[in-house]
């Protein structure tokens, strides 16, 4: 039977996963997305229907919900700022209330498990129970609760990842010792593809096997082949914790305190009524999924990362922006405008910037330190960029094959910044166009701006021209 079948937070960790396999299956999957040019560049682009529309704005879904007959619900503003308990109420009541009325018959929803009081909830467990039960008052659900996500580029993975990996040792609360059970991605993915062939479901817990976040670090240090000592210590508050994790690790601060809180309280499943439910899933081991993931790494194969959805502000345009200062650069490039494009979207990560990395790396730290992404967040391929995804402290503006990549700087700012890089072919050669471009906020973003200059001159005349060279060597290399 072919389902109509609509997805919420395609451009998500998960979402960006389930929308292939749905199609694979056989499904006509449409997409919800807040701009079109977030599904630009992916595999799957031209497979699906898509809807542009935004759980926050109740006007935009009747449409997007038309003639659908299972929806999956995957937002959540857990690494939003601000009140996001309220901004998931308020998404969940507009979808709720336009699902009912388009007649959808099943609403899939991922949640998380909760504690066995539910008043000892963290307020962002709490919001994701609270969603659950906002749809449910308008549609039949299905709502899997699950613990930790293990999987290439999920934020849980990689907070395990980094915090085990850079610390021979550490100090660590003594709830590290609370049980919780985390899940391998191929696991709540075949939940969730299943849940989807069924009657609604009501609340399932879902999970893999039960250990403790210790027994996690000891784990992946394990299949890594490392020693590590964890110490428990009797107090160390969440938030405090939080911050250490988000020094460390390439989280950020405000996605690091619900995944400590998630911890704080022993989170397991509460009955076997996944088991009853789906049979044919026996999900697999915490080591093997570790292992799956490391693996996935290593080739480079990462489908979706943590960072890959943009947050839930408004997003301002280099084009629609006013009162931006500019610094651009034009450099002859002696290649083809394929290898001069392959050149700057390869940027980052641990290819770096080609001059002055440790100016890079400096500007890097001094970002974490405030609270900012800082580099640790890399990119999701070495090569391949799309619309949307971080890179390293920058966000995915636009990215037009052969011709322009334009990134938007996420890093603490006294105003907003870009950068931009063209291919630009007249007169039988090609020429790189580079434009750095700063919106200042008030006094300080102009003393900013205008204290970096001399470094920028500098800075970004090299870059270029680095650019310029590299698409050189690219070409000759084939």
């Amino acid at each position: 039977m072919i389902r109509r079948v609509l997805v919420t937070g395609a451009t998500g960790y998960i979402g960006g996963r389930l929308v292939p396999r749905l199609i694979d299956r056989g499904d006509a999957v449409r997409v919800l997305v807040r701009g079109r040019e977030r599904v630009e560049g992916r595999v799957w682009e031209g497979m699906v229907n898509v809807a542009v529309g935004d759980v926050l704005d109740s006007s935009t879904l009747s449409e997007a919900l038309e003639d659908i007959d299972v929806a999956y619900y995957l937002i959540h503003a857990m690494g939003a700022d601000g009140d996001f308990a309220e901004r998931d109420r308020r998404g969940a009541e507009h979808f709720g209330l336009a699902a009912e009325k388009a007649g959808v018959s099943h609403v899939v929803y991922l949640g998380g498990l909760q504690p066995d009081d539910d008043q000892r909830a963290s307020p962002h467990l709490a919001s994701r129970a609270e969603t659950g039960r906002v749809l449910a008052e308008h549609v039949p659900v299905t709502e899997l609760r699950a613990g930790p996500i293990i999987g290439s580029g999920s934020a849980s993975f990689e907070m395990v990842r980094y915090l085990t990996e850079r610390l021979p040792a550490m100090v660590a609360p003594k709830w590290i010792k609370n049980r919780v059970q985390p899940i391998a991605v191929r696991d709540i993915l075949a939940y969730l593809l299943t849940a989807a062939e069924g009657e609604p479901g009501g609340v399932i817990d879902v999970g893999g096997e039960q250990l403790t976040f210790r027994d996690m670090m000891h784990g992946y240090a394990a299949v890594r082949g490392l020693k590590r000592l964890i110490l428990p210590v009797p107090v160390l508050a969440p938030k405090l914790a939080a911050r250490w994790v988000g020094f460390v690790t390439p989280i950020p601060n405000r996605l690091a305190v619900p995944l400590v809180e998630g911890v704080v309280q022993p989170l397991v499943v509460s009955d076997d009524k996944a088991k009853q439910r789906f049979p044919q899933i026996q999900p697999i081991g915490y080591r093997e999924s570790v292992e799956l993931a490391l693996g996935k790494i290593g080739l480079g194969d990462i489908e979706t990362r943590w960072s890959g959805s943009l947050g839930s502000g408004e997003t301002l345009h280099l084009e629609d922006s006013k009162g931006i200062v500019r610094e651009f650069r034009r450099v002859r490039a002696d290649c083809s405008a394929q290898a001069l494009y392959r050149s700057f979207t390869s940027l980052g990560g641990d290819h770096g910037y080609l001059t002055f990395n440790w100016a890079w790396r400096l500007r890097g730290m001094m970002d974490k330190v405030v609270g900012g992404p800082g580099l640790r967040r890399g990119r999701r391929h070495p090569d391949e960029l799309l619309p949307g995804e971080a890179m390293d402290f920058w966000r995915v503006e636009e990215v037009e094959p052969i011709e322009r990549l334009t990134l938007r700087a996420e890093m603490k700012l006294p105003g907003e910044a870009w950068l931009r890089w063209e291919v630009c072919e007249e007169d039988n050669a090609v020429y790189l166009e580079q434009t750095a471009a700063f919106r200042p906020r008030g006094l300080p973003g102009l003393l900013y701006w205008w204290s970096l200059y001399p470094v920028h001159l500098v800075m970004f005349t090299r870059m270029a021209r680095a650019i310029a060279a590299r698409g050189k060597q690219l070409e000759s290399a084939g």
